[in-house]
């Protein structure tokens, strides 16, 4: 049997696609593009009235989603190895803007204004991406690890539960442990504000990844219809 090719797992059990079409590729991609957007944003406190967030909350949960589509597809070691991937490629981006910030520019009003607009906006991202990785790394892995714990339960039946059913126990952990670390760097630093951060991010993100949810299963549906290694 070739390397991209796996036997149909038996009826009623969990299935789960090889790696060796695009499929993956594509989604290890964008989710990668998604985080580290992400991780700029962040670096900017955000205020809606009495709502207290960062900018980059409106990209964020999409990255939850597409790792709830390479877990449901590829399985737990899969999902594992984008997650790594994601943050390996977030924490060379970071570097990358250390690098153009140190880098000499024009000695002219227009230069230095232009290197203190780098240095306020791509010089707390570092510590973004600490927070982001630390809590990525424990919340989606907590969100896959839950969701293929519940496929293999009930193997292709109740999808939006155990979407639904990850979604909150990972998102949970990712917005304390990234609210914890990321609040001083935005600005955050009494206690009713950061409460606010945490309760707000947690709120945010999983109320979007459940109104997602009838998409996400369309766009796993597709997948797994056009997977060749997909058993199911």
């Amino acid at each position: 049997m070739s390397a991209n090719t796996q036997a149909p797992a038996p009826a009623g059990k969990a299935h789960y696609a090889s790696t060796g079409s695009p499929f993956f590729g594509i989604l290890l991609a964008v989710m990668a593009v998604i985080v580290i957007l992400s991780n700029i944003g962040a670096s900017k406190g955000v205020v809606f009235g009495p709502i207290v967030t960062d900018g980059g909350f409106f990209l964020f949960p999409l990255a939850y989603v597409l790792g709830d589509v390479i877990s449901e597809v590829y399985g737990f070691k899969v999902a594992r190895k984008a997650i790594i991937s994601t943050f390996v490629l977030s924490i060379f981006a970071s570097l990358c803007y250390w690098v153009i910030i140190l880098l000499p520019g024009f000695d002219d009003d227009y230069g230095r204004s232009k290197q203190a607009a780098l240095e306020g906006a791509l010089g707390p991202v570092p510590q973004i991406v600490l927070a982001s990785l630390v809590a990525f790394l424990a919340g989606q892995t907590i969100n896959s690890w839950i969701l293929v714990k519940m496929k293999a339960r009930s193997g292709e039946k109740s999808l939006w539960a155990r979407l639904m059913g990850s979604s909150g126990a990972g998102e949970f952990v990712d917005t304390l442990i990234f609210c914890s670390i990321a609040a001083p760097v935005i600005g955050i630093t009494d206690a009713p504000t950061f409460i606010n951060y945490v309760l707000v991010g947690f709120l945010y993100k999983t109320l979007v990844e459940y109104v997602l949810v009838p998409v996400t299963s369309l766009v796993i549906r597709a997948i797994k219809r056009r997977e060749p290694s997909y058993g199911a």
